[in-house]
């Protein structure tokens, strides 16, 4: 079985280079191929009579990293065929080193790794760091922001280039502040080593990047981490610890419920004025009201906030299987049906089609999702003429028990009058809810103006009749 050899060329200059690899390259008869020949070790050993072969225009002919490292590896494969070959790459084979983890995954020729030193001993010491605080290595070319730990040393690798650099640097950004000190280091621990330190924002203009660049984000301080999930759960773990809040400590599921209703409806007026920073508050309001539960559930040691999470994704994938799995839809239509199986399939212990619509929902809405409901398995009505005459019908219901005096069938048939309403609504794809908080909105925003008009004219409203405050009203009305 041919084999392909595996050599780190270290992160510097030949004097990084161990004497082992120094003397195997030295006496290799053939040629070497080299992921790059960028690299210091490459030019010295060219002197000293090595021949390379590089995949350096593969760079050039790709518009992506992955498919360079794949067109290097199926060479490297066909190469290997005819003989055993060896494969040298920049620092250590084993770090951030993406086309020896695709000859490791492959079995069709046998890999040896070689060795090499790594640059990270020469980093931690030029950057006079140490890992064991906490430290991130992230390759340049292929991270998420989410990933990133702002609490740890983060080095990142592989920044070749300007664009790579630049989209580091807007990544960061989105969590540091454009003046945060960022350092540069190239080549670190040789002869050609160069560090430098520069505001996050100067980045991608600061000095020439190569394949030998790294960049240094040093931890961040808490005040910059407000924003950071982590940071509001530690905040929240605090004001219910032992040296927090009288207030936060006393609090229980039960004791915060009304909060939660308040909050929600907060953020509802937020929403119906278009307010995006109102949005904002209020959505942090609503998102402590679940800090706070799950910092309950865990103090009890029931759940902690992670089984919250875990919660909620597993379901949103579970009724995704459009997007996480391999079923086909066609329309909303059959999204909405597919989830409906699931979501009864997850609440399997349910008798009723209707089980499940909370019993503390406004009766407007409640009514409004109990028809929803009953509506999917065909109990609708076909045409809109049907239900406008059933409202009729239920007016003179009301207006017969009103003229029989019985107040509890009063009270019924004005029941039915608006669940009739609500179906209409529901038929014209209105939310009933909806409507009528804009309709509460409308009368609070015309009423106000009849008070000012008579406030304005020194007129005290208890001493208006309707029919001034009548004409105020259609003056609101029409500025509307």
């Amino acid at each position: 079985m041919k084999q392909i050899e595996v050599i780190g060329l270290g992160a510097g200059d030949i004097e990084q280079l161990p004497l082992g690899i120094y003397r195997r390259l030295i006496k290799h008869p053939d040629v070497v191929y080299a992921r790059t020949l960028d690299h210091p070790v490459i030019s010295t050993l060219q002197e000293e009579g090595v021949r390379f072969s590089s995949f350096d225009e593969y760079y050039e002919e790709e518009s992506e990293f992955e498919s360079v490292y794949h067109r290097i590896v199926d060479e490297l494969l066909v190469k290997s065929q005819q003989a055993s070959i060896i494969y040298a790459v920049p620092g250590h084979p084993m770090l951030a080193e993406k086309t020896v983890q695709l000859l490791l995954e492959q079995k069709d020729v046998d890999v040896k790794i070689l060795g090499g030193q790594s640059y990270l001993d020469a980093l931690f010491a030029t950057l006079k760091i140490d890992p064991i605080d906490g430290f991130q290595f992230v390759d340049g070319t292929g991270f998420k922001r989410s990933q990133l730990d702002y609490r740890n040393h983060i080095i990142f690798c592989q920044v070749y280039d300007r664009f790579i650099a630049s989209e580091v640097k807007l990544a960061l950004l989105e969590d540091l502040p454009p003046d945060y000190p960022v350092t540069i280091v190239d080549a670190a621990g040789s002869e050609l080593e160069k560090v430098i330190t520069c505001p996050l924002e100067e980045l991608d203009h600061s000095m020439e990047v190569s394949n030998l660049t790294s960049l240094y984000i040093p931890p961040a301080p808490d005040e910059l981490l407000t924003h950071t999930f982590q940071k509001l759960r530690e905040v929240i773990a605090t004001l219910r610890g032992p040296n927090g809040c009288p207030w936060d400590k006393d609090q229980t599921h039960e004791s915060l419920r009304e909060y939660a209703i308040e909050e929600v409806y907060e953020l509802i007026d937020a929403i119906n004025n278009q307010d995006d920073d109102g949005i904002i508050e209020e959505l942090g309001d609503v998102l402590l009201q679940i800090m706070l539960h799950s910092q309950i559930g865990e103090d009890n040691g029931y759940f902690t906030i992670d089984d919250v999470i875990r919660t909620i994704t597993e379901k949103m994938i579970f009724r995704h299987p459009h997007v996480f799995s391999d079923t086909s839809v066609s329309s909303v239509d059959d999204v909405l049906s597919n989830w409906e199986a699931l979501k009864k399939k997850e609440k399997e212990e349910r008798t009723s089609l209707l089980d499940g619509i909370p019993s503390g929902l406004p009766s407007l809405l409640k009514a409004f999702k109990l028809q929803k409901k009953a509506a999917k398995v065909g109990f609708d009505w076909d045409q809109a003429e049907d239900i406008w005459a059933k409202l009729d019908e239920e007016l003179e219901e009301v207006r017969d028990a009103i003229n029989s005096k019985d107040e509890t069938e009063i009270e019924k048939e004005f029941g039915d009058i608006l669940f009739v309403l609500v179906n209409l609504a529901r038929y014209y794809k209105v939310n009933p809810e909806n409507a009528l908080l804009l309709t509460n909105q409308k009368f609070f925003r015309r009423f106000t103006y009849i008070e000012d008009q008579l406030k304005e004219k020194g007129i005290d409203i208890l001493q208006s009749n309707l029919e001034e405050m009548d004409y105020y009203w259609n003056q609101a009305k029409e500025r509307e």
